[in-house]
């Protein structure tokens, strides 16, 4: 069966969700380095400083790693070794991603399920200097881990009907050698002059 697109309305709303990530990342980096710079400036131009700059950075800088993670798995941009991988056959590669999605799976739905466990603890949990309920940082893991539980599904189902592309087995990001050297194997990009030389 040939690899198929889904609905026009459901990729727009797919495109807004990652837009909303990408915006909440935006402006979690943002408000980290107007109090994390602010702080400086402060303490060391007036002797003083934002109480709270340091707890609400480390809060923002840990929405900023999972939501990020997200965008990540969705682009296929994470890292990883597919020395192995590349060398299998079809049936190898379809077994491999298989297996390695359905244990991704397992890993999100566990870190969901644990999060929900301890919910109530987080409610009551307050965080030392701004007082905020830690369920505010630690919830993060609701959006991350349904999210990231929603592509991998979705990515399992598309590879179980048959309508997942052989260009899609390999579902990690090269390294930027990587890519250079397989330029250079097709021919589509010129060799390095070597100490000036051609």
């Amino acid at each position: 069966m040939p690899p198929t697109r889904p609905a026009p309305m459901l990729q727009r709303l797919v495109a807004l969700y990652f837009r909303l990530l990408e915006v909440v990342l935006v402006a979690c980096l943002g408000a980290m380095l107007v109090m994390v710079l602010g702080n400086v400036i402060l303490r060391y131009g007036f002797n003083s400083g934002i109480t709270v700059s340091e707890e609400l950075s480390r809060f923002l800088f840990i929405w900023l790693t999972y939501l990020g993670a997200v965008i990540g798995l969705h682009r296929h941009t994470h890292l990883g070794v597919d020395t192995l991988v590349r060398k299998l056959p079809l049936l190898g590669r379809k077994l491999c991603y298989g297996v390695s999605h359905a244990l991704m799976l397992l890993c999100c739905a566990l870190f969901f399920i644990g999060t929900w466990r301890q919910h109530d603890i987080n409610m009551d949990s307050a965080a030392p200097v701004t007082g905020l309920a830690m369920e505010w940082v630690f919830g993060v893991a609701y959006i991350s881990a349904g999210s990231m539980m929603v592509i991998i599904a979705a990515n399992l189902w598309r590879l179980l009907t048959g309508r997942l592309p052989e260009s899609e087995l390999i579902d990690v990001a090269e390294s930027d050698e990587q890519e250079v050297i397989e330029r250079l194997h097709d021919g589509s990009a010129a060799v390095p002059a070597a100490g000036g030389r051609p």
